[in-house]
């Protein structure tokens, strides 16, 4: 078919013409216009060296170009990235074709879990299908159509293949709109045929023009905000419940104004930690499984409950064990629509600073009684004091990765980050770390993904440079992916990565234990005599490991040495890791909340046994909120 010549065009592969619309794609919001992509993450193999692979090298003193490790490590990185920059600006990840592609899928995961933009361009198959299969090419005998890159339907907020290079200027658009989108954003997938890849075609020059998308802040509905407006006037005992929303719509400040006026009091999840400053005396701090008692008791007794940006997991609802209020009632204040709906709330959907704005002018001179806001504010007083006593240094023969976490929180400084996943590690640090700004803090607890940690430091730390990251990984994480500390290396990072050894899979042990299992298989020890791993603590050297990927590394055993090695590795012009023991046991717990992971209903251990009519007990006690 002819081209309209009419129309100015550019000839491009389908590599280069990706690279020269990702150049000019600008986000703005309240005003503030940057670009939108820091660059690109590749590893190259016969999928995309000489397409993808071949437009960031003709294009790299245009567009940024980074080396990762792993593809998982990289989509961490892209994840980290665009956290870190409050989903305003994200990163694009190339790969290969086969394991190169598919080692993606549990980072896109974790990225649409946790509703972040990252871009993916996973290289395919052979449009053509000119040269039969090909290396790394998984065949079907129902489709020919169907590959590997499908499995990223399942974990992708948008996916499209391009089989012909006409199909790539709305493909591209489409995917711009999602990773822009304060509700629908997450992983964006396109997945790139070898061939497709290297092919040239006329694209029409508007592809490449500067586009500015438009981040709104879209309102409630008046009638659902009087609604709101009602039953909080009745509430007696409400409560807020601050997630990752409330600091991605930069509502810090509204969601203070709010429960300052009114006299609401604060609990935050994992995604919402440093929503509300932590010396605020409405601050009640972690709520959940994961939370505290002082919070949760005020979840508790709430006949109002205003979650703002949250979307109700099972670790925030104590898995629907929570709100124990029979007339419980929901005020819910998010973008998405699946998230405002849930617990059967009033739905608010709109944006967090915004709605709260509004609708703290619609509830006039509405307060919660004297007595209430006093006792919140004695809750915060105690829970507060409970911090200090908890990280407290008692100089036993091991330090407690209580007493670490406060030696870390002490020593970073009020516009520094921490970033951790999985594992013991987030509960202790929702629990107990202070972050001093509302970036401080990142937890990837969506996916709640093992090898996050390092990658997503790595990503925050080039997203903000003027913030020292601090990483904490547990020895169990660490061994799944620690090589993107070459990464950071190479970026010449000034970020601490601080690996918290208590030997073995610590977070499952704790669990296995009060579930009946044992703590069956969540250490590291050889195979004993009985054929059982029951036999010697397996050694390994993390030291040394650290120190081969290039990074300075600083060990301590003591709270004297590790204040020390912390300001060691401050001070030290490049990536440095701080390695540490702590106690295996010595963990804060207590929150007063249950999760609900089902035990064997029959079992011959007694440990099982027991667990179960524990579990049966607990289980009682879950509501539906309709």
């Amino acid at each position: 078919m002819a081209h309209d010549t009419t129309v100015p065009t550019r000839r491009l592969t389908v590599g280069q013409a990706i690279v020269e619309f990702l150049k000019v794609q600008y986000v703005e919001r309240d005003g503030a216009e940057e670009l939108f992509f820091g660059g690109a993450f590749g590893i190259f193999g016969h999928g995309n060296v000489a397409g993808l692979g071949q437009a960031l090298l003709q294009y790299q003193d245009e567009f940024r170009y980074f080396q990762g490790r792993n593809e998982q490590g990289m989509v961490h990185i892209a994840t980290g990235y665009a956290k870190m920059k409050n989903r305003l600006g994200a990163l694009a990840v190339s790969t290969s074709i086969g394991p190169g592609a598919t080692n993606m899928v549990t980072g896109a995961g974790t990225a649409t879990v946790n509703h972040i933009p990252v871009l993916l361009f996973p290289s395919d198959a052979f449009a053509t299908r000119s040269t039969g299969a090909v290396l790394q090419q998984q065949e079907h005998p129902y489709a020919m159509d169907v590959t590997a890159n499908d499995s990223f339907r399942a974990v992708s907020r948008y996916f499209d293949r391009i089989n012909r290079p006409e199909a790539l200027a709305p493909a591209l658009l489409e995917a711009m709109r999602v990773l822009t989108s304060p509700a629908d954003t997450g992983a964006v997938t396109i997945a790139l045929p070898q061939d497709v890849q290297a092919e040239a075609y006329d694209f029409p020059e508007s592809l490449f023009a500067k586009r500015v998308w438009h981040v709104a802040r879209n309102r409630a509905d008046t009638a659902a905000l009087q609604r709101a407006v009602d039953v909080i006037k009745a509430a007696s005992k409400p409560v807020i419940i601050a997630g990752g929303g409330v600091v991605y719509s930069e509502a810090t400040n509204a969601l203070v104004a709010f429960a300052q006026k009114t006299g609401i009091g604060v609990g935050v999840t994992q995604a919402g930690k440093a929503s509300m400053p932590h010396g605020h005396s409405l601050a009640l701090g972690a709520l959940g499984s994961s939370g505290s008692a002082y919070a949760n008791t005020r979840a508790n007794e709430a006949d109002v409950v205003i979650g703002i940006g949250t979307r109700y997991t099972d670790f925030t609802t104590a898995s629907n064990t929570m709100f124990k209020n029979p007339d419980v009632k929901f005020v819910n204040i998010n973008v998405a629509e699946i998230d405002a709906l849930k617990e059967s709330a009033i739905p608010l959907v709109g944006d967090a600073r915004e709605t709260l704005t509004e609708l703290l002018e619609l509830l006039g001179d509405y307060a919660v009684p004297a007595a209430e806001r006093k006792s919140t504010e004695a809750a915060v007083a105690e829970w507060r004091d409970e911090i200090d006593r908890i990280i407290k240094v008692v100089d036993g023969p091991t330090l407690s990765q209580a007493e670490m976490i406060g030696l870390v929180n002490a020593a970073a400084a009020k516009e520094d980050v921490v970033v951790a996943a999985a594992g013991s590690m987030p509960g202790d640090l929702h629990r107990l770390w202070r972050p001093g700004t509302p970036k401080g803090y990142d937890m990837e607890y969506g996916n709640s993904c093992m090898g996050y940690e390092v990658a997503g430091g790595v990503g925050a730390q080039i997203a903000a440079p003027d913030r020292r990251v601090f990483v904490l990984v547990g020895d169990g994480s660490y061994l799944m992916m620690a090589q993107e500390i070459m990464t950071a290396v190479q970026e010449h990072l000034h970020m601490t990565v601080v690996i918290v050894d208590n030997y073995g899979f610590g977070s499952i042990a704790a669990l296995s234990e009060t579930l009946g299992s044992q703590t069956f298989g969540t250490r590291f020890n050889e195979r004993g005599e009985a054929l059982r791993h029951d036999g010697a603590r397996l050694e390994v050297d993390f030291v040394a490991n650290a120190k081969s990927y290039g990074a300075e590394v600083f060990s301590a055993s003591t709270a004297a040495g590790l204040r020390t090695t912390l300001d060691d590795a401050k001070a030290y012009d490049g990536t440095s890791v701080v390695y540490v023991q702590v106690d295996a046991q010595g963990r804060f717990g207590g929150s007063g909340a249950w999760w609900d992971v089902p035990v064997a209903e029959v079992s011959t251990l007694p440990s099982s046994q027991q667990a179960r009519e524990v579990y049966e007990t607990n289980k009682a006690a879950q509501k539906l909120y309709l």
